[in-house]
């Protein structure tokens, strides 16, 4: 089997996230449908495998998956003309992703790269980082409608320093029950390793976050947080005490979707990549 790597971007507006589901149009049931269309003649079709699973609406610009071909697939890539014995198999890993973008044609709102993975790359348990953005229009800048489906427009101003000082207040190694929903069996134990706010020239306020994993809505919840703060409905005290209170509330906005970008997965160097999946699926705790 030859594990390739797939480098994904896609427009989430009209996904109902990442996952697959049953009757709901979704990133991983769009690319696994092209793919059992690709492999028809080759089954059974590949099933893809993601660094982090987005929810409904968000989008992606980094996103990182993996999946399996067999020979006989691999080798069904090959371009018309081509002599399958001279076309080495990272030469015809790339041309998944270019056989993937043709299917969904020019104008789809999901675009694949690929290429073969390295020994012991795992989309999901390999990555060090995740790193996502989010964008906010507050009252002080223009109303632009060309960004309406990737930006989020607050009807106030936002205090962009008070912002900043509150995401710093949440960095470290904690449990951030507080702001992801529960799942069973699941942790809510993360590092955040960044966290930031910047002003944009066009006005538009974007938060960056880097942390080694994020729970189900940990970002928009962390976003909304200090939005709050932003606002003047919370205090930096009242973050603090929110975190350490490890317990869902309605104190802050958990913000919507659709300003929230997944730009970049980070790996470690190839060597490591087999160790870092071993430790990812260990589970974590706090000490």
């Amino acid at each position: 089997m030859w594990r390739i790597r797939l480098d994904i971007a896609y427009d989430g507006t009209d996904f109902s996230g990442w996952a697959r589901q049953p009757g709901l149009r979704t990133v991983q049931g769009v690319l696994e449908e092209t793919l059992a269309t690709l492999f028809r003649r080759y089954p059974p079709a590949p099933s893809v495998n993601v660094a982090g699973r987005t929810d409904a609406g968000v989008h992606a610009t980094g996103q990182v998956a993996h999946l399996e071909l067999d020979d006989a697939q691999l080798r069904s890539l090959r371009r018309r003309g081509d002599d399958a014995r001279t076309m080495a198999p990272d030469a015809l890993a790339v041309l998944l992703g270019q056989r993937i973008n043709g299917v969904l044609g020019a104008d789809s709102d999901v675009v694949v790269a690929s290429r073969l993975a390295p020994a012991g790359f795992d989309a999901r348990f390999s990555a060090v980082w995740r790193r996502y953005e989010y964008r906010v229009s507050d009252a002080s800048g223009l109303r632009d409608p060309l960004l309406r489906r990737t930006t989020v427009r607050h009807p106030t101003v936002l205090d962009l320093d008070a912002m900043d000082a509150a995401a710093r207040a949440l960095l470290g190694l904690h449990d951030y029950a507080t702001f992801c929903k529960p799942r069973p069996h699941s942790t809510t134990i993360r590092t955040l390793q960044s966290f930031t706010w910047r002003r944009e020239a066009d006005g538009v306020l974007v938060a960056a976050l880097q942390a080694d994993a994020f729970c189900h809505s940990m970002v928009r919840s962390l976003v909304g947080v200090t939005v709050g703060v932003g606002d003047g409905s919370l205090t930096g005290d009242d973050v603090v005490r929110l975190r350490d209170a490890r317990a869902r509330t309605g104190e802050f906005l958990v913000m919507p979707a659709k300003g929230l970008v997944l730009t970049e997965v980070g790996y470690p160097a190839d060597a490591e990549l087999a160790g870092r999946a071993e430790q990812t699926r260990a589970r974590r705790e706090l000490i």
